[in-house]
């Protein structure tokens, strides 16, 4: 039942398993012995570069580098260990900083050394949403963007080890330095969750074997109709307690329509059954969900399903 993002006009979301080394080489250095602060760049990652070509590149990069730096507000460029450097070109110190498992909002343009750019959010007019430190984006996306607070914009230089590598990804050669010019445009906080409690409350079981408790009824005067998109959160899991899937601490609702939505049945049958605020325990037996073939490596064969649901807003 799980909708997986779909990031269909962007080359950022192809993870870079195979180019970066493993999880916690991606992680945020420590402090004060990792990184340090540069007036200056001299050089990026010298030992990767040994012949005329690289040698261009580099020349290229610390160009970039450095007028960047005379229009940032304080002239410095940071190196981390794992390679990137970045520049904060627009500092927001009241900003709200992303944590991991944070999903945030990001605008970008992103070139190669040599000023050719390959992809932009802005010309879409659209920020691209993903979630820190998921793998949903280059390994040199998930650490410069955890260094930004909301309303900051900034320069990553990121070299191939973070970024894609070896691979061809058309518009970018293999072994290719990226510039973006990024800008952190929100952060979304998760949803306050705690699993609910139907104890003393009345279970309520339709002609379809679908069984819910109401633990809220929120709007009755705004009940869920066809032609309405329904945006929910939600938490599953199997009868022994154990969570399958959820977003309550993503931030993002889950919006489908009403009356057509790409669910299990005993979803469909549950949406029209809510109101506007309306939180529900629903238990869901295996012929209103994924019956005798389960779902791959997450549901079982013949599950029943309990779903913590919250019917956020109706549009």
């Amino acid at each position: 039942m799980k909708i997986p993002f779909i990031f269909s006009l962007s080359v950022l979301i192809l993870s870079c398993n195979n180019s970066s080394k493993s999880d916690e080489t991606n992680q945020k250095p420590q402090q004060d012995s990792v990184y340090s602060v540069e007036p200056t760049v001299d050089t990026i990652i010298d030992s990767m570069y040994q012949d005329s070509v690289f040698e261009t590149e580099i020349e290229n990069t610390n160009e970039v580098i450095d007028n960047k730096t005379i229009q940032s507000n304080n002239g410095d460029t940071i190196t981390t260990k794992s390679g990137l450097r970045y520049i904060i070109t627009k500092k927001n110190p009241k900003g709200v900083k992303p944590q991991k498992g944070n999903q945030i909002q990001a605008h970008y343009t992103g070139s190669l050394v040599n000023g050719k750019i390959f992809d932009s959010s802005r010309k879409r007019g659209q920020p691209l949403p993903f979630t820190i430190g998921a793998g949903q984006v280059i390994a040199g996306w998930d650490e410069g963007f955890s260094y930004l607070r909301e309303g900051e914009q900034a320069t990553l230089i990121i070299p191939p080890s973070i970024g894609y590598g070896s691979r061809d990804m058309g518009d970018i050669p293999p072994n290719s330095t990226l510039i973006f010019d990024v800008e952190l445009v929100k952060v979304v906080q998760p949803m306050n969750y705690t699993k609910y409690s139907g104890a003393g409350k009345d279970t309520i079981t339709t002609k379809s074997g679908l069984k819910y408790i109401i633990i809220d009824k929120g709007n009755t005067n705004f009940k869920a109709r066809k032609g309405q998109m329904a945006q929910l959160y939600y938490a599953g899991y199997f009868t022994n307690g154990k969570m399958f899937d959820g977003n309550f601490s993503s931030g993002q609702p889950f919006s489908v329509q009403v009356d057509n939505p790409p669910v299990i049945e005993g979803w469909k049958e549950m949406i029209l059954l809510m109101n506007k605020g309306m939180k529900v325990k629903a238990i869901i037996p295996p012929h209103l969900a994924y019956g005798a073939n389960g779902y791959p490596n997450v549901i079982p064969p013949n599950s029943t399903l309990i779903f913590d649901m919250f019917l956020e807003n109706l549009q």
